[in-house]
């Protein structure tokens, strides 16, 4: 039906209200109705729209099956999921199984029959097409913002929540949840499923923290990721194999944007995520301002991202993005479309990142449209979304090229008018009574007059000047002036030359030109002839004024319309009959159409004004009021005519007739425009959010639609009841405003009805909740029925609401009949001039008691009293009471019924102290009934109940104010204060408030306390501070735990420089920092080798230990240089190695970690330090040898064998050098000192075996290396013969005594255990206990057999035995550690067999230490494989 069409726009802040399919067709929502775009990579077109929704749309979805792909599915805040048939716009089913607001809808990629929405309150429906069931789950109890179906897995849905949670549940067991991916803290606003199902290897930027963190996905398993965006300004891709997040990506600050961003940007950011189908490694998200960012996942740094639109300027959006989706053309090119608050639809080619093209779309009412009479084919457009749009409909290259402009408008734009000569001049009049002038050749913000209207303006027209503008030269004033008519009945003319000036009225200049004294009717529209002679005024009574230029003498009056007058158009003067020229076309409330011939009036102007009371041509058809018009100006008396009823109709003025009827419109026509340049083409608009171009000749129906609404329409006209309005400025039928105040066309202003200029606005225009008037879907109206209904809404909301009487039954006794209204004058009189026989005041006579006496009066008052408590109006019994004195009993009502007031209170001290003290505690009890708590206290100060007021507070849980109370009130010292700091910190404490909890215990001084509860966060941060407080307050001890508690969690993350900073803050903690030294110099020595991970921070001495002979050495000159520590501070030595000694330094056992072996060893090598410089060489090698061993017996050979290269650099010379200092007769430290040589040998032995493998090896290759080969054996040699102290029988015998008792102490324990067992199976039956036991019988292995024999008593004498061979060895063997004797022995015949470098006497040696002490299987197989190998 239509040529060209400007939607309405899409909706906001929806996760998914747009999508495409694979013909090339967008689907979007807007307000209540879905728009059908045609999409190319050159052009889009609207084909269609899908309307049955009663309110809002929030999601939209395409099939994207081959042979369903038309067919769609829409969800409503009308709570109902429909689906649709785009071919043939038709509505297929719907579904209501929601009973919330649904926020979220997507139908599955996979599964076609699969459609799945979800609501506000966590509940997720899928519902199958074909079937029509339906199945509800809920995952979460939260608020969902979006949810997307796996392409890949038809049963994996995600979910993405308001609190930055997203679920991946599987429908196909029962909605159970797979993963929760916690890692966004704010609004999931869209969630994007990668195109291909294997998650391929991603670019490694674990080093990048500030910007993305990815992992590196291993293997090949099949699996997915996910990417969302969310408020929190980030986008996270998500691992369905790892269950977690492998990469974050910040959204970058534009330098476009500023340096700095606006706060309240994030508040406005809706980050959309798109992953195009044709990029599996790239995903499309949106920015803070509108960009479009292109990331690339498999790049880091600045490579990672580019922007789309950056060939040429204004290609991106300017504000937020909410939806994206894309399709694949016919050349395999895939467009991307994007949505934005901008309220323009763009199209993107992802492969060059240009704009092809962009479809703007309306915010609002479409009040005003109007074509440059100078720049051809301009159309501006007036629209309620506080915008005007500059179209330029004749381009060729975009058919929607459109301007938008903004600046210094405020509020909807209700009126425009083109400068008749000056091209590019554009004025505009606003919903608040602005008047402007648009240069829409430049970006300036327009020129505002300085005269504001008081309502909204109506109708603008540029004209010849008027007095006072008139006078003077013609280079002295402009040569058009512009006129605004407004809802407060005035026309202003403004100088456009000088908008600062004050506009000036042109009611002065009428009533000075044609001597009027009367007030004038207000104003509704103007309009001037085309030769700028004659101008036409209408008025809100329906009259028609036409004045004659200059000085607007009064001609004619048309008394034809009896409603307010809508519009006034003059025939245009360059038809082919020049008698047309004069006629004045007027649309008004009542329907009609009338066209009234002034060319009498003009011609011979009368003397005297003269009154038009008939028609030229009067165009009955339309059923509801006229709002626009417009002559052809390709046709002589062609009229177009648009209404409420939603049409627009064509009419030949001169015989009368309707030629045609345009009904494309889904609501009421606001303004119309007959094309410039094509005779065929008119465009309208309407308050359905849409511009329209309609051809005349295409269009089926020739007249306005008629029946029942128009019947009814004419009853209701004879059946209203005649009144004014009583309001100048509302221009509505009959005075009736339709939801707030209307303009004169009927259409709503109220405000909300667009959205303003700021972006946060969320306007009824915009399409959150759509009006119940501006959603018409029909091609016609029911104007009567709803205008009743406005009627007798506003007749009852005029009614004032009449006040209760004080005294209801004496005034009901006003209300009899006349005669007994007599007689009350009768009786009265007889009160006052002589004895009566009744009492006024009483019973029948109640009516009387008001003019009696005062007895009289308190009389009937006690009777209104009992009837207000009868009928519960308990404030008037008060009020009577107060007003005949009695203010204790009306307290007594109040204080009884609950209806104590402010007001009642402040006259108690009236009725003395005591009654306003139990008033005051009867207010608090009542307040506090009403949770009034606060204002409850402070009633209770007013008494001087301090502690009873702080105790209500307090019992409240209105501790901060209980406190502020307290602390103003009482003394410092009271208990009551520190009660309520404590009681407030521990609840604090349980909630989680730490820091307010311990402010508490800071102010009683309780700062023990305020450690602790600083400190159970646990994290460095809060640790530090609760030391340095501790510190402060004076508790030492507490300050010297915490700082070396933060300090070794420093050091545990390899922050050395922030652990040794701590450690300084207190002297006591110099023991830790000697220690700290060590294992930071250990771990730096040992990198490359032992030590595998980096360190955040270490200091510049630790570098230079690689670079020395000795570690000692140079752990000892870091002291002294560092700690100022030396040999010289003996007693400052001997303490600090009492403190050592008091470290814990557990003892190791198997498969301890290399950082906590570490730490370990470095106390070892701390003490032997300290002890080398206290003189005491013995305790320094026992403590040498105790980290040696340590490692040794944790199974880490590579830090054993490091540890000593770096301990003893050349070897035993090292230690026979450390053994010189020793003295003769100290036995331990010479026994320390053969261990330490034992080990050191140990470590060798296993180096020269292995690189006599080596050699052997390389020896086959190649002969030419003898002689270096015999010299390196020569040096081997050297190495092996100090061997022999490996091989020390003391140290076999005691070896193998310890492994006699520890094996027999395991059959020991196992026979204990089986007898655990057996007492166990005697609570079984009989049968079950022979089964059992059979079993186990049959199943015990041959070990046990062999050991079953033996008996406890003879297991507990071998090991006495053993006991008894232990104490005859030599203390010092038994005390020291000392390499396995035997694994050396092995070692060395392994060695004999490939090298001949062992001597023949230790291969004797070790061989008869093996057969002697090798009593476990496991030796003796190897030493038989030795013997016969």
């Amino acid at each position: 039906m239509h040529e060209r069409l400007l939607p309405a726009s899409p909706n906001w802040y929806c996760s998914r209200c747009s999508d495409t399919n694979d013909q090339g067709i967008l689907g979007f929502g807007a307000k209540n109705i879905i728009y059908l775009i045609d999409v190319t990579a050159t052009s889009s077109t609207v084909v269609g729209e899908l309307v049955g929704h009663r309110e809002r749309v929030s999601g939209f979805s395409f099939c994207q099956h081959p042979g369903q792909s038309h067919i769609c599915a829409s969800s409503s805040d009308d709570g109902t999921v429909k689906f649709w048939d785009t071919n043939e716009k038709v509505l297929l089913k719907e579904h209501k199984v929601h009973q919330n607001t649904i926020t979220a809808l997507h139908w599955s990629p996979e599964e076609k029959n699969l459609v799945v929405s979800a609501d506000e309150k966590g509940i997720l429906v899928c519902h199958w097409y074909n079937t029509g069931e339906s199945q509800s789950f809920f995952p979460e109890p939260r608020n969902i913002f979006c949810l997307s179906c796996s392409p890949h897995n038809w049963h994996y849905i995600a979910v993405g929540y308001k609190d930055g949670m997203i679920v991946l549940i599987d429908i196909s067991k029962k909605g159970e949840v797979v993963h929760r991916f916690r890692g966004h803290d704010d609004e999931i606003h869209a969630l994007a499923w990668a195109p291909v199902p294997n998650e391929e290897m991603l670019y490694n930027r674990l080093d990048d923290h500030t910007e993305m963190i990815s992992e590196v996905t291993e293997g090949t398993e099949k699996g997915c990721y996910l990417a969302s965006g969310s408020k929190d300004q980030t986008i996270r891709i998500w691992s369905m194999l790892k269950g977690k997040g492998v990469m974050t990506m910040k959204l970058p600050f534009l330098k476009r944007r500023g340096i700095g961003v606006d706060p309240a940007v994030k508040e406005r950011l809706w980050l959309s995520v798109h992953w195009p189908k044709g990029k599996p490694t790239q995903v499309v998200s949106s920015c803070f301002g509108g960009e479009l960012i292109l990331w690339d996942l498999t790049k880091g740094g600045k490579q990672k991202w580019c922007l789309l639109g950056t060939s040429s300027e204004g290609q991106n959006h300017s504000r937020i993005v909410f939806n994206m989706s894309s399709v694949c053309v016919l050349d395999n090119r895939e467009l991307l479309i994007s949505t934005s608050m901008d309220r323009q639809i763009k199209c993107w080619d992802l492969l060059s990142l240009d704009c092809c093209w962009t479809l703007p779309t309306l915010g609002g009412f479409v009040y005003a449209l109007t074509f440059s009479p100078v720049g051809t084919g301009c159309l501006a457009l007036g629209v309620g979304d506080s915008m005007v749009r500059v179209w330029s409909t004749l381009s060729m290259q975009n058919k929607y090229d459109t301007k938008t402009f903004w600046q210094g408008i405020k509020s909807k734009v209700t009126a425009l008018s083109w400068h008749p000569t000056k091209e590019g001049s554009l004025a505009f009049g606003t919903d608040d009574g602005k008047v402007g002038i648009y240069d829409v050749f430049s970006n300036k913000p327009p020129h505002v007059s300085s005269t504001y209207h008081r309502k909204t303006v109506y109708t603008l027209a540029w004209g010849p000047p008027v007095p006072p503008l008139s006078f003077g030269g013609a280079g002295d004033r402009p040569s058009y002036s512009l006129y605004s008519c407004a809802g407060e009945g005035l026309i202003l003319q403004h100088d456009p030359w000088k908008l600062t000036g004050e506009a000036t009225d042109i009611d002065r200049l009428i009533k000075d030109t044609n001597s009027i004294k009367h007030k004038l009717s207000p104003h509704t529209d103007l309009s001037w002839k085309p030769d700028g002679k004659f101008l036409a005024i209408g008025n809100e009574d329906g009259s028609i004024e036409v004045y004659q230029a200059p000085n607007l003498k009064l001609l004619c009056t048309i008394q034809q319309h009896h409603k307010i007058i809508n519009v006034l158009r003059w025939h245009h003067d360059h038809g082919s009959q020049p008698e047309l020229q004069y006629l004045l076309a007027s649309g008004s409330s009542n329907a009609v159409v009338y066209v009234h011939d002034i060319r009498t009036v003009i011609e011979s102007p009368p003397v005297c004004p003269i009154v038009m009371t008939e028609a030229y041509r009067s165009l009955a058809g339309h059923t509801a009021k006229i709002t626009s018009l417009a002559w052809s100006p390709h046709h002589d008396g062609r009229l177009v005519t648009v209404c409420y009823d939603g049409t627009a109709q064509v009419w030949d003025v001169q015989k009368e007739e309707a030629l045609c009827n345009y009904r494309g419109h889904r609501g009421r026509l606001l303004c119309v425009q007959w094309s410039p340049v094509d005779p065929d083409l008119v465009w309208t608009g309407a308050d359905d959010f849409t511009v329209h171009e309609w051809a005349v000749s295409k269009q089926k129906f020739s007249k306005p639609p008629k029946g029942r609404k128009h019947r009814k329409l004419k009853v209701k006209a004879k059946k209203k009841k005649k009144g004014t309005t009583g309001n100048v400025g509302l221009k509505v039928e009959e005075g009736l405003p339709l939801n707030g105040t209307e303009d004169r066309r009927g259409v709503s202003l109220a405000p909300g009805d667009g959205p303003s200029d700021n972006e946060d606005d969320d306007d009824i225009e915009e399409g959150n909740k759509t009006n119940s008037v501006s959603s018409v879907t029909g091609s016609t109206l029911d104007i009567s029925s709803l205008l009743l209904h406005c009627l007798s809404q506003f007749k009852l909301s005029l009614k004032k609401r009449k006040p209760r009487s004080m005294m209801p039954l004496s005034t009901s006794m006003d209300h009899r009949p006349r005669e007994d209204l007599q007689q009350d004058c009768l009786k009265l009189a007889t009160v006052r001039h002589s004895d009566a026989h009744f009492v006024p005041g009483l019973g029948d006579h109640i009516q009387l008691g008001l003019f009696a006496d005062r007895d009289a009066l308190y009389k009937m008052f006690h009777e209104e009293e009992q009837a207000h408590v009868e009928s519960g109006h308990y404030e008037s019994v008060m009020y009577l009471r107060m007003w005949k004195g009695d203010i204790a009993g009306a307290l007594q009502v109040a204080t009884e019924k609950g209806e104590l007031s402010d007001h009642l209170l402040s006259v108690a001290p009236m009725a003395g102290y005591q009654v306003w003290l139990r008033t005051v505690e009867a207010y608090v009890k009542q307040l506090c009934l009403q949770e009034q708590f606060l204002k409850a206290a402070s009633h209770l100060l007013s008494i001087n109940h301090i502690y009873e007021a702080i105790d209500l507070l307090k019992s409240h849980q209105l501790y901060r104010e209980a406190i502020a109370l307290a602390k103003a009130r009482l003394q410092q010292d009271d208990p009551v204060l520190k009660e309520l700091y404590t009681t407030w910190a521990a609840v604090l404490e349980k909630d989680g408030h730490l820091s307010t909890a311990a402010k508490c215990y800071l102010a009683v001084d309780s700062g023990f306390d305020a450690v602790k509860v600083i400190a159970k966060k646990n994290d460095p941060v809060s640790l530090k501070t609760a030391a340095s407080l501790a510190k402060i307050t004076g508790e030492s001890d507490l300050s010297h735990s915490l700082y070396l508690r933060c300090a070794k969690d420093l050091a545990s993350s390899q922050d050395w420089l922030g652990a040794q900073q701590l450690l300084s803050a207190q002297e006591s903690l110099l023991v830790h920092q000697l220690h700290f030294c060590t294992i930071e110099l250990l771990t730096v020595s040992l990198m490359g080798t032992v030590v595998n991970w980096s360190c955040t921070s270490c200091h510049p001495w630790s570098a230079s230990c690689k670079n020395q002979d000795s570690f000692l050495v140079t752990l000892r000159d870091v002291w002294e240089r560092e700690f100022g520590l030396s040999s010289s501070d003996q007693e400052k030595l001997k303490a600090l190695y009492q403190q050592l000694k008091a470290l814990d330094s557990p003892q190791t056992a198997p498969n301890v970690p290399v950082k906590q072996l570490l730490s370990h060893l470095s106390l070892d090598v701390t003490l032997s330090t300290v002890s080398w410089l206290l003189g005491d060489w013995g305790s320094a090698l026992e403590e040498l040898l105790h980290g040696v061993a340590r490692a040794s017996t944790a199974g880490h050979f590579s830090l054993m064998s490091q540890t000593c290269k770096l301990l003893f650099p050349q070897g035993i010379e090292s230690i026979s050098q450390y053994k010189k200092m020793l003295e003769p007769l100290d036995g331990n430290a010479l026994a320390a000192a053969q261990s330490l040589e034992a080990f050191v040998c140990y470590q060798d032995l296993y180096h020269t075996w292995w690189n006599c493998s080596t050699k052997a090896t390389n020896r086959n290759k190649s002969t030419s290396h003898a002689s270096d080969t015999s010299e390196g054996d020569a040096d081997t040699r050297l190495s092996v013969s100090t061997c022999q102290l490996l091989l020390s029988e003391p140290h076999a015998t005691c070896q193998a005594t310890q492994k006699a008792i520890t094996e027999i102490q395991e059959r020991l324990a196992s026979m204990v255990h089986q007898h655990s067992q057996t007492q166990e199976a005697e609570t079984i039956s009989c049968e079950e206990q022979t089964e059992k036991t059979s079993s186990a019988e049959g199943s015990t292995p041959t070990g046990s057999q062999e050991h079953d024999t033996e008996s406890l008593p003879s297991l507990i004498a071998m090991v006495s035995e053993h006991h008894k061979e232990l104490a005859h060895i030599p203390d010092h063997v038994k005390k020291y550690p000392y390499p396995d004797v035997l694994e050396g022995c092995l070692v060395l015949l392994y060695l004999s067999k490939s090298s001949a470098l062992v001597p023949d006497h230790l291969q004797e040696e070790a061989m008869a230490l093996l057969r002697k002490f090798g009593t476990t299987s496991s030796l003796c197989k190897a030493s038989k494989r030795l013997v016969h190998g």
